[in-house]
């Protein structure tokens, strides 16, 4: 965790005085004149300081998110996504990446950020020129639902901006776990076939939502941390009651049709295969993808 994030107030100049006005007998206060009130007016907005919003900029389409949510405009820069494309909230923002591209150091320099988000892992080189240019950064590692609650919480108080709203859709979102489900199988690719496990956000998501993860124990060598390679065999003989497909490939539920285990399995005998999109289950990429995700686990 960064560095506490303080935020600057600037104090604002109180108008000149205002003249008095002698008070009428038995003590009763006379009523200033229209050119008195107005300047007493202006005297009091004057004595309220203003605060400087912090400026972000944030590289993960989460982050952007989160900032926009809880303060619009402290949002500056953000990455390519096409999380962010829909709708006009973050139309004007400047992007600052592209795909997996390496962000534009100098876009990002150039919009003198109070902080710089990243994630882990993936933002490290950027994060680290950040830092050697004396600008604040914060990585992140968005993969669980403990790790969402404490992201967002940190981020508003370096915003000085209340998150109890958005940790209660959180907790609403969670409400809509149902109490059991069937044993569950998560595929996420075919060549090879990979499935999450429980240091995963897509398996630590099931286990929200109380439903079985057959993998969620399981450890092994993967290219890519929370997720473990199965054997076609490993896949029958788990023999799960409900399949989740998550299409991170093109039409991946066609490709594994034409494997031979598939119409073994239990799941796919009675049509208990559903399929899941990527950003929500295996990356969070943004609120509203959660909350479908959320709303698609509880209709397993």
């Amino acid at each position: 965790m960064t560095t506490q994030w303080w935020i600057r107030s600037i104090g604002g100049l109180l108008v000149g005085a205002i003249a008095a006005c002698s008070s009428p007998p038995e003590f009763e206060a006379a009523t200033p004149a229209p050119a008195a009130r107005e300047l007493s007016d202006q005297a009091e907005t004057a004595a309220v300081p203003a605060i400087d919003v912090p400026q972000v900029v944030a590289l993960t389409s989460l982050t952007a998110d989160i900032i926009q949510t809880l303060e619009a405009d402290a949002l500056v820069g953000i990455p390519g996504s096409s999380l962010l494309r829909e709708g006009d909230r973050f139309a004007g923002i400047e992007v600052v990446s592209e795909g997996r591209l390496e962000p534009d150091l100098e876009k990002i320099v150039a919009l003198e950020p109070d902080l710089v988000i990243g994630a882990a892992g993936f933002h490290d080189k950027t994060l680290d020129r950040m830092t050697e240019l004396g600008i604040e950064t914060l990585t992140v590692n968005v993969d669980s639902w403990a790790a969402l609650r404490t992201t967002t919480e940190d981020l508003a108080q370096r915003l000085g901006t209340d998150p109890e709203p958005l940790l209660a859709r959180y907790d609403a979102c969670l409400a809509k776990a149902p109490e059991t489900a069937p044993s569950t199988l998560v595929l996420v690719s075919r060549q090879p076939l990979l499935s999450p496990n429980q240091a995963s956000w897509a398996g630590d998501f099931l286990a929200q939502f109380n439903i079985p993860n057959l993998t969620a124990e399981l450890q092994g060598e993967s290219p890519f941390d929370g997720y473990v390679t199965l054997s076609e065999e490993k896949v029958l003989t788990s023999n799960p009651a409900a399949l989740i497909v998550v299409q991170t490939e093109a039409d991946l539920l066609s490709q594994l049709k034409e494997d031979a285990f598939w119409g073994q399995l239990a799941a796919t005998q009675t049509d208990a295969v559903y399929t899941f999109d990527y950003f929500g289950l295996v990356n969070p990429g943004g609120l509203a993808s959660i909350e479908a995700t959320c709303d698609r686990l509880a209709n397993l």
